[in-house]
């Protein structure tokens, strides 16, 4: 008998949906490949077309981030298509990507944060869902964070066509259950979907998890806007 191994990587995608209010929940290899694709999925029209071909025109887009976070998320808005800046802001739990209705909340997964359901347990003034429609958080299941797998992170959001793309976009451009040879490819994705021992360790973990967890302590940053490499 045929057994689909990816059907667990739905399951833990529906839990995920469930604990935090996300309409959709698309998992992902970590929190560092979730804000690429959600950075990509707003840049994904940046493209000029030469000699008949098309070009993404990198470094174009400012997005602001503070300058005293990890070091890959900056690496990631470049990878995305988008130039990192840098703002003072003494974040906890999570950060917006701005101008993108994009957030890095790695350090920070607590039930209803995506709905705004268990709002007076929010790190700021405002949950997600306050700032409208149309927001991707993105977490981590990383082992030093709340629910601490071995890897892993997904984009929470509430937009099906989205949803629809990112599913794509973080398996090669691939639809899921179609053979490679049946298969067309009308954009460049990523190898980058988590896999179905992570989704069931995930799984497991997420029915013991509290339902309201404080913001992880700051891990010490240092200050990205001074790096040659982000200039």
């Amino acid at each position: 008998m045929k057994v689909d191994a990816f059907e667990v990587v739905r399951q833990f995608e529906r839990a995920v949906a469930e604990y935090t209010g996300a309409p959709h929940v698309v998992t992902v290899n970590s929190c560092t490949m979730a804000l690429l694709l959600a950075v990509a999925w707003h840049l994904r029209n940046q493209v000029t077309v030469e000699d008949g071909r098309e070009w993404v025109e990198f470094r174009r887009t400012l997005i602001v981030i503070p300058k005293r976070t990890y070091v890959s998320v900056p690496m990631s808005i470049i990878h995305a298509g988008g130039r990192p800046t840098f703002r003072d802001e003494n974040w906890r739990g999570y950060y917006q990507l701005k101008p993108l209705p994009v957030w890095d909340s790695a350090r920070w997964f607590s039930k209803g944060m995506y709905s705004g359901d268990e709002a007076r347990f929010i790190p700021t003034p405002l949950p997600f869902a306050h700032y409208g429609a149309g927001q991707m958080v993105c977490v981590s299941f990383h082992w030093s964070k709340i629910l601490g797998i071995q890897q892993g992170g997904a984009i929470l959001l509430d937009d099906p066509e989205a949803d629809s793309w990112l599913r794509r976009a973080r398996f090669d451009g691939r639809r899921e259950g179609v053979a490679p040879k049946d298969d067309t490819f009308d954009f460049v994705g990523h190898h980058c979907y988590m896999s179905p021992e992570t989704a069931a360790a995930g799984l497991v973990r997420l029915q013991f998890l509290p339902d309201h967890n404080s913001p992880l302590p700051h891990d010490d940053y240092p200050d990205l806007s001074q790096m040659e490499i982000f200039r």
